[in-house]
């Protein structure tokens, strides 16, 4: 259990930087990057299954590329979510979900 509480505090604390480090992606502070992790989190739970399958021809034909497509999907849909955060346009929110998976990937490193 304390790991959990580690691993999303430090994720909420390096998505906060990557809005600070990133253009075109506006967070509102800590408190917001928290609640982003939720509903990023909850969003790639429910949401990106479906869209998964229903891209599943799509992502054969790109051979996967169009998951990249669906994780920018994603972004957005936190951004219309969330007041308190912003991503401007399809590269940011590209760029944006590229840099969280890789601070997700050492965060998993580091508790894992």
């Amino acid at each position: 259990m304390i790991s959990f509480i580690l691993k999303f505090i430090l994720t909420a604390v390096l998505v906060y930087g990557l809005s600070t480090v990133l253009p075109g992606v506006q967070l509102g502070g800590i408190g917001s990057a928290a609640i982003l992790v939720i509903v990023l989190g909850l969003l790639n739970a429910i949401v990106k299954p479906i869209l998964k399958i229903i891209g599943f021809p799509i992502t054969v034909v790109t051979l996967g590329l169009f998951l990249l497509v669906i994780n920018v999907i994603i972004v957005k849909l936190a951004d219309w979510l969330m007041s308190s955060f912003d991503v401007h346009g399809f590269l940011n929110a590209l760029l944006f979900s590229l840099a969280l998976a890789v601070v997700n990937a050492v965060v998993d490193l580091i508790f894992d």
